[in-house]
């Protein structure tokens, strides 16, 4: 039998917690409005989408597509900013390419204060920086090069939140053999690979961003997929602890988070200020709702994606059944007074 064609079936006997609405209001502030919804802009409309949110519950969506460039940030802002302007928040981003002395920095930061004017109300940086973003001599940027303080530096002056993603799962930087726990994904997925070398070491990614965060106290940083680290949550939190200005989302890794609930839940507890909801995934209700499951119950093993074959391992999770207190934080709170700084 081809491993594709194994899908064994839990006979466990456990209790299934159907969530249609979620216990607070939610801001998702982690997704991706490029295709379906803004690769042809015309073959799903915005009220097709705000049904979607509406029946979800979500109050309001973080667009991080308008990072991947200034012509893309323009046609998100003009399709989805005016059409709802109090549904959805666009990020801006780096052009990276345009890197061609050592001066890159101070035109970058310009170029982010042209992007808020225009309507930006953050800025996404995406993977390919720390591990393809290379300068004008063709050398590979760390993630803490000083040369581009004063975009950070920027940031924070205008009030700008930092959504980071510099690193993919651990797994993805370890040889593709019998002991990878993605090695299935990564066979569908051979890009993904980043084996050091040619590519910096997990680890040397990840010092980077905490040196990162750590020299800019005054900018606010959320580190996408629970900090890019979501294997290890002791780390996370010791960055947490150490920079007040660092945040994370839990986009795209309740896969992670769902496999060690009691560690996770004490996450959730002790950092219930800096944690943002996200979901990483083109807006889909079921699929709220299965992320509200995983915050709201205490539901034993259950699949963690809406496939018949789960992407990012063959695993099941388990509900934290987080108290009020902390949902109301991870739902809207917590982004809603990073949002609101923003727009003051």
């Amino acid at each position: 039998m081809l491993l594709n064609d194994f899908q064994p079936r839990p006979r466990l006997e456990v209790k299934q917690t159907r969530i249609e609405q979620p216990r607070f209001p939610v801001i998702d502030a982690h997704n991706h409005l490029a295709p379906p919804f803004g690769g042809d802009w015309d073959s799903r409309p915005v009220a097709e989408l705000l049904d979607v949110l509406d029946a979800a519950n979500v109050r309001h969506l973080v667009d991080l597509d308008g990072g991947w460039g200034e012509a893309i940030l323009q046609r998100h802002l003009d399709h989805f900013k005016a059409a709802a302007p109090e549904r959805f928040r666009i990020f801006g981003g780096v052009d990276w390419s345009a890197w061609s002395d050592e001066r890159f920095g101070e035109r970058a930061a310009d170029r982010l204060r042209v992007q808020k004017s225009w309507g930006a109300e953050g800025l996404k940086i995406w993977k390919p920086f720390g591990l393809t973003v290379r300068d004008q001599r063709g050398d590979l940027v760390a993630v803490d090069d000083t040369r581009l303080d004063p975009i950070w530096q920027t940031a924070g002056e205008l009030g700008l939140p930092v959504l980071i993603h510099v690193a993919d799962p651990v797994a993805f930087f370890d040889p593709v053999d019998g002991f990878n726990e993605r090695w299935e994904e990564l066979g569908n997925h051979p890009d993904w690979q980043f084996p050091s070398p040619p590519f910096p070491a997990f680890m040397t990614i990840m010092n980077g961003l905490a040196n990162l965060v750590a020299r800019h106290p005054e900018t606010t940083f959320i580190g996408a997929h629970v900090g890019c680290y979501a294997e290890n949550l002791a780390w996370v939190g010791a960055l947490l602890d150490r920079c007040p200005n660092f945040y994370v989302d839990i986009s795209a890794r309740i896969s992670e988070l769902g496999r060690q609930p009691y560690t996770a839940r004490r996450f959730f507890m002790q950092y219930a200020d800096r944690i943002l909801f996200g979901s990483d995934a083109s807006p889909e209700v079921d699929y709220y709702r299965l992320m509200y499951r995983f915050l709201e119950t205490d539901d034993e093993y259950f699949p963690y994606s809406l496939r018949a074959i789960p992407p990012q391992g063959r695993w099941n999770i388990y509900g934290l059944h987080l108290p009020d207190d902390v949902l109301a934080k991870v739902y809207y709170a917590n982004a809603e007074r990073m949002l609101m700084n923003v727009a003051k």
